[in-house]
């Protein structure tokens, strides 16, 4: 083994951009400990014969299951320098729509697991005075505005909230924080698997219907975005000195970004006058 190498911790390694980065990083001999609710699973996507590969069956809302999995990772390869929250699922229906149990459901996997994983290695990090967190939000994480993505959006807008906090909360120990805001990638996101409807649709939500008929006929397999490239870039993010706290993935998510910044920019110039006039006259 290459002890230069940096020591990766990807979870949701069993497909989309999980899996090409764990592929990836193997293949430049890094070490990686990647996490599925399956090691069978997971084991055939990756391939057999990695000695730089731990696969790890975890539990992202059973903190026992992550903590013996991290413990795993230290005693196997000496450490854990790099964090990749990347599990996650993609959840469709407007907020009307969606029952209770479906919001917290996808809250509880995309938001609370990553906080669970995180909670768990942040101690060894902090110990080490070293490490750095990438979590995968979306650019839905920053442009809301899609039709029966609601709760989905606000799951990453979650992690980009906690993530910034990370960042500062961290800062002393050394341990940096990145949010990575992918576009469309040509991975199976849009999938059966890893996107689920709501089970009971109303008619009535046209835009919303469209957008489902519009991911499921026309965007799902010309993604723009290439996922091999994407791991290189999630290399390239762990080896700066000083990576960046916000990082947009893909031309798309890049024009969506300036997009939102030129909507809030419009809304505080327009409404500036208004927005002054609650505080106290001195």
């Amino acid at each position: 083994m290459d002890n230069s190498k940096k020591v990766w911790f990807v979870t949701g390694a069993s497909k989309g951009l999980g899996l090409s980065l764990v592929k990836k990083l193997l293949s430049e001999g890094y070490k990686v400990a990647a996490t599925s609710r399956s090691v069978e699973s997971l084991t055939k996507a990756v391939g057999a014969g990695h000695a730089n590969f731990l696969p790890l069956q975890v539990e992202l809302l059973n903190e026992t299951s992550i903590a013996k999995a991290v413990e795993t990772t230290i005693n196997t390869f000496g450490g854990i320098d790099v964090l990749v929250n990347n599990a996650g699922y993609g959840q469709l229906g407007t907020l009307e729509e969606m029952s209770d149990a479906e919001a917290r459901e996808n809250f509880d996997i995309n938001v609370f697991g990553l906080l669970n994983v995180t909670r768990n290695i942040m101690p060894h990090f902090r110990a080490k005075k070293a490490g750095h967190v990438i979590n995968i939000s979306s650019i839905a994480g920053l442009l809301g505005a899609f039709p029966g993505w609601g709760v989905y959006c606000a799951t990453k807008f979650a992690v980009v909230g906690l993530t910034e906090a990370l960042s500062v909360e961290a800062k002393e120990f050394n341990v940096k924080a990145t949010i990575v805001y992918p576009g469309y990638f040509n991975t199976n996101f849009l999938k059966e698997g890893s996107m689920k409807l709501a089970a009971n649709p109303i008619a009535a939500y046209t835009a919303a219907r469209n957008t489902e008929v519009w991911h499921e006929t026309q965007m799902v397999g010309n993604q723009p975005g290439d996922p091999t490239k994407a791991a290189e870039v999630f290399i390239e993010l762990a080896e700066m000195g000083n990576p960046p706290l916000h990082f947009f993935m893909g031309s798309d998510s890049f024009a969506m970004a300036n997009s939102k910044i030129e909507i809030l920019q419009s809304a505080l110039t327009a409404n500036e006058t208004l927005s002054k006039s609650t505080d106290y006259v001195k």
